[in-house]
């Protein structure tokens, strides 16, 4: 009995959040939707990075590169082959995936600190090679212009539009990332996570699994890099350094790691934090310097394991309430 009303509680709060985002573009600004648009791009973005982090503790400084890849990636097979831009994104992201796996297989034998300046590394090939390009293909520091998402004729030119598509693909991403944890290789990437030297001896290939967690991040992050470039329609490579790998890591540790839900409050508060301090750009990399200081120090769970922490203790609270009645 107990179950069932818990079960329809969360059904009656699934079914109210659904409706007020729904509703959201009926009441907010276009300024709002488009800050909501971002967010869920980075939803994205970070729910790739937590995949690798989260769930096979492997550190990646370098998530930026595969955002890069996404972006022009996308913008080049449409400029210059003329492919539709909705599918060009999707063959970005493919394109992204086979170069992380592609890096993810030498590297899965590096731990720690070497895997993190080893992915650092990597991001800075990416950076150079857009900014200078053959040809300038790229555009180069000029920057490259593309088109807005057309899908089978719909062309998605207002926030209100890209708004209702992104919480398309958040969900979809979400599903995914959810079925994935939960089967066998989510089982295998946590106990990668957990202590690799136990899992190998447990019969579990680490290194398969940590070439899997790479290619479906990479995967992720590139989808969200063309999400980007569809949505602003211009896109350079200043915006693909290191302060943004630094970002997508920030918004997960303070959201909350190897969870749901921690990548989706983590990049909502993040990205407030920039908005707000839009006027401070530099001071950026130094607030979130500060943001990883607290995470570190006061919520190693991030906000989702401090928010469980709240719950478990209220509903502590009520049960020995209830056992004293």
């Amino acid at each position: 009995m107990k179950s069932k009303t818990l079960d329809s509680k969360k059904l009656i709060a699934l079914i109210v959040g659904a409706v007020v985002l729904l509703a959201l573009p009926l009441v907010l600004p276009n300024y709002a939707l488009l800050i909501l648009s971002f967010w869920e791009i980075y939803i994205i973005a970070v729910s790739g990075l937590d995949l690798v982090f989260g769930y096979c503790g492997q550190i990646s400084l370098g998530h930026a590169a595969f955002y890069a890849i996404g972006a022009y990636g996308s913008g080049m097979l449409h400029e210059y082959l003329g492919i539709p831009v909705f599918f060009t994104m999707i063959i970005a992201a493919f394109i992204s995936a086979g170069v992380g796996a592609l890096i993810a297989y030498p590297s899965s034998k590096l731990v720690f600190h070497f895997l993190s300046l080893a992915s650092q590394a990597f991001g800075e090939i990416v950076y150079l090679l857009v900014s200078h390009s053959p040809g300038k293909i790229t555009g180069n520091y000029q920057g490259f212009f593309s088109d807005y998402i057309n899908l089978f004729g719909f062309e998605l030119d207002t926030y209100t539009s890209f708004y209702y598509f992104g919480l398309v693909c958040v969900l979809v991403f979400l599903v995914i990332k959810t079925f994935m944890v939960k089967s066998k290789t989510g089982r295998a990437f946590t106990a990668i996570r957990e202590n690799s030297h136990a899992a190998d001896g447990m019969g579990i290939n680490v290194r398969k699994y940590k070439v899997i967690a790479f290619t479906v991040s990479a995967f992720y992050t590139a989808y969200a890099g063309a999400m980007y470039l569809h949505l602003t329609k211009f896109i350079n490579p200043d915006t693909f350094v290191l302060k943004q790998s630094v970002m997508f890591l920030t918004m997960l540790l303070f959201g909350g790691s190897g969870c749901l839900l921690g990548p989706v409050l983590g990049s909502f508060v993040v990205l407030l934090v920039n908005e707000v301090l839009r006027a401070l750009q530099d001071y950026q990399m130094f607030v979130y310097g500060v943001l990883l200081l607290i995470v570190v120090v006061a919520m190693p769970g991030g906000l989702y394991g401090e928010v469980m922490r709240l719950v478990n203790f209220i509903k502590g609270k009520a049960t020995k309430k209830a056992e004293v009645k």
